[in-house]
């Protein structure tokens, strides 16, 4: 174990008030402590918690959508952009070569802004001597999940990482780095107890639609433990998954491509979803600080074909094309296809990569877009997390792997079925990764599904795409091994702990 020095010391003192000359505090306490005292600064503690969910596609300096981050490190979508100087840490990540002074760095930062957050929350809980029991148990459940998904980005992306539950209060800010699996552990034990406090239901709906539910906390549990490969924990992980298919409140919905659009937020399959809102954005690109504030979604501009204004869509930067062999792979009929890839028609600039095929999830619509606020930040579709196809995947997988009983042929021809085939699928390892495969393009699975399954190796090699519209494009020429399941930790990290921090492979 080693110790580092965090540089996101903004982070750690993100929750304290500026001093204010005209006021007088009290010498024995915090302005933080006096502020935190009543059940609405809680709420305000609580949305401040949430807001850093939405930060990741625009902010400390790069573009850095969170799906996306893992979807171009596998087979399905290219980086794309001007050329690969154009988000170089993109294409360095694509081929597996990012370096500690060219890699994802944002995404590091703003997990730890995240899990200060948490930590200031739980730790104002003793300020207000009039919550009830039940409330406060409502908003450290709530903080504790939280809390373990921001550390899971820390620890699928880098692995080997700082853990903490109380925020770091002196200077220099050491912290202690673990293991990953020493990190698994300490995510699973903070799970399992913000589980049993039980103050949250499985699904909301009406005004409180939108916060952590226990459906989302068992989802998160077999997503780490299922990732981990954790044969301890993954009975466990299909209790989860069959409680969430007996409670009747989600179910499929029965048209696949009317999940997505900014109409079918929080429907009847949405498990867990990232809140995005153009109207009234006041998110600006631009400006660090700016692209904090509450509003819409940078990543349908990001991801949309560059000078594109045709059928509905704005035009965008044109990265994360399609590949062509995502397009083929679906069998014809299968509804998914066209909800899924959206084969430009009209005049656009073809850039880097381009296949004429773009990830119609999350395309800018123009009809999605604000009118306040930064033009490129204010597209106001979510990001959907957690799916209740997943959860019917999941215990269909755990079955068929033996964690437990249940009618994996049912719940994985559930899925099948809804995207329009008519075909039975038998209840077997390699119809479920298929099924995954297909089901949840662009939404940050499949590179984590590859690793999971020891398929990474032999899948992540280096590959070109016969559907490039231009001759310079070039395919993925670097090839994944087992020293690249981490990233390197950013430099900066390094250099902060005098060195201290030890560096992954990479």
């Amino acid at each position: 174990m080693k110790k580092f020095f965090l540089t996101i010391f903004a982070a750690l003192t993100l929750c304290s008030c500026g001093d204010d000359f005209l006021t007088v505090f009290n010498p024995t306490a915090s302005p933080v402590d006096e502020y935190f005292t009543t059940v609405a600064h809680l709420d305000d503690a609580l949305a401040g918690v949430y807001s850093v969910l939405f930060w990741t596609d625009a902010n400390e300096g790069q573009d850095a959508p969170l799906m996306m981050m893992s979807d171009i490190m596998a087979d399905q979508i290219w980086v794309g952009g001007s050329d690969v100087s154009d988000n170089a840490f993109w294409h360095l990540m694509a081929n597996y070569e990012a370096t500690p002074t060219n890699c994802l760095s944002s995404l590091y930062i703003e997990a730890y802004f995240g899990i200060k957050r948490c930590n200031c929350l739980i730790g104002y809980l003793d300020n207000v001597p009039d919550l009830t029991p039940e409330r406060r148990a409502w908003y450290e459940q709530q903080a504790r999940i939280l809390r373990v998904y921001y550390y899971s980005w820390l620890w699928k992306f880098w692995g080997n990482v700082v853990y903490y539950t109380e925020n770091l209060t002196q200077a220099p800010y050491i912290g202690t780095q673990y293991t990953a699996d020493e990190v698994y552990a300490f995510m699973m034990k903070d799970l399992e107890e913000a589980i049993g406090i039980g103050a949250l239901p499985m699904r909301y709906t009406g005004a409180e639609t939108g916060h952590v539910t226990k459906a989302m906390a068992y989802m998160l549990y077999a997503e780490l433990a299922m990732y981990q490969n954790d044969r301890s924990r993954l009975p466990q992980a299909l209790e989860y998954m069959k409680e969430i298919i007996d409670s009747g409140m989600y179910d499929l919905n029965p048209d696949y491509a009317s999940i997505f659009p900014y109409a079918g937020e929080w429907g009847s399959e949405s498990i867990f979803e990232i809140n995005y809102k153009g109207i009234g954005s006041i998110r600006n690109e631009s400006y660090r600080d700016a692209e904090r504030n509450a509003g819409g979604s940078f990543l349908a501009s990001i991801i949309s074909p560059n000078n594109y204004n045709a059928d509905g869509y704005d035009s965008g930067r044109g990265f994360c094309p399609v590949m062509t062999s995502t397009y083929e792979m679906f069998l014809e009929g299968d509804t998914r296809r066209d909800a899924t890839c959206m084969r430009a028609t009209a005049n656009y600039n073809r850039l880097y990569q381009d296949t004429g095929l773009f990830l119609e999830k999350y395309l800018a619509r123009s009809e999605e877009h604000g009118t306040t606020g930064s033009s490129d930040c204010a597209y106001g579709r979510n990001y959907r997390i957690y799916r209740y196809a997943e959860t019917l995947l999941n215990a269909a997988e755990l079955v068929i792997l033996g964690y437990g009983e249940g009618d994996a042929a049912a719940w994985l021809n559930a899925v099948h079925h809804r995207a329009g085939l008519s075909d039975t699928l038998a209840p077997t390892m390699e119809n479920i990764k298929q099924e995954r495969r297909l089901e949840f393009v662009g939404e940050g699975k499949r590179y984590w599904d590859l690793i999971r399954w020891g398929d990474a190796e032999s899948v992540l090699v280096p590959c070109e795409d016969s559907g490039f519209t231009s001759s310079y494009s070039r395919g993925r020429h670097g090839r994944w091994t087992p020293s690249k399941k981490y990233l390197p930790i950013p430099q900066s990290e390094i250099d902060a702990s005098q060195n201290t921090l030890k560096q992954n492979n990479y």
